[in-house]
């Protein structure tokens, strides 16, 4: 069976809304055409991907997967369609993937100085699967944080982030200024790999609703401050290893001369 992009593009958009209504909005479609193509689909499928109330759409286990997969399915294509696009007007574009937390922004902007020609652009790339854009054609290069499958890719370690304890600001270790693992032991950790679909949003607002704590990299609690969280160093757990990752193949000039760049400028 041939997987029909519209109709996929049509179920991401409602499973990212959880509402017909809104999903319907976005796409410039009326809402009881989406539903129809929702329900086509999902016979197509053989499976039921939503669950519908009065109110709510949730998720079945089919769905969540689909939705995972779809993400992937969509950018790949949508970024498949832009290189079609840049060879036909003659525009040479470079794509960076980087992990939450991580800023390659310095490094682009000293490229961009340099090669004012060349259209640069970014892409996030998801906690569970950090290397997903440099695999399916979405960036050229990635700032990401080890693990990650880095079979087929170059990679070069760029430095250290070290994790930190995020926990409600009630949290009775809160008041501490630093912790060991020790520390932790008898808290419930949020245990991501059972989670790998959450966002790192919803991670948070676990956090802050009191389901648990959880170590992150600095960066990460950096880059999500509120004010009902609190992150404190643990000072005996093993960072995480930032580095820039490309494509072992990959031989182009321009890749080579920004991998030279970012490495001096994120080593600095």
């Amino acid at each position: 069976m041939d997987l029909d992009l519209r109709k996929l593009r049509y179920f991401a958009a409602v499973a990212e809304h959880r509402h017909f209504g809104r999903a319907a909005e976005k796409l410039y479609i009326a809402q009881p055409v989406l539903s129809r193509q929702i329900k086509a689909f999902e016979q197509e499928l053989d499976c039921a991907l939503l669950v519908r109330t009065t109110r709510t759409v949730e998720l079945t286990a089919a769905g969540q997967q689909l939705y995972e997969e779809a993400q992937g399915i969509l950018a790949a294509v949508d970024a498949a369609v832009r290189r079609v696009r840049d060879a036909d007007h003659g525009v040479r574009r470079l794509v960076v993937a980087f992990s939450a937390g991580l800023y390659v922004s310095e490094a682009i902007r000293e490229f961009a100085t340099r090669h004012p020609e060349v259209e640069t652009d970014v892409v996030p790339a998801r906690w569970w699967e950090p290397d997903a854009p440099l695999r399916d054609g979405r960036a050229q290069i990635g700032y990401l944080r080890r693990p990650f499958n880095e079979s087929g890719l170059h990679t070069i370690p760029i430095g250290h982030d070290p994790r930190v304890a995020c926990m409600p600001a009630t949290h009775p270790l809160a008041a501490r200024r630093e912790l060991t693992l020790a520390d932790l032991d008898g808290e419930r950790m949020l245990d991501t790999p059972k989670r790998r679909t959450a966002s790192l949003e919803e991670k948070f607002e676990l956090i802050a609703s009191g389901h648990g704590m959880a170590l992150v990299p600095r960066s990460v609690a950096r880059a999500y401050v509120r004010p009902d969280l609190v992150h404190r160093p643990v000072t005996d757990a093993p960072s995480a290893e930032t580095c820039l990752a490309a494509a072992s193949d990959h031989h182009d000039k321009l890749l080579r001369e920004f991998l030279d760049i970012a490495t001096a400028t994120l080593r600095s």
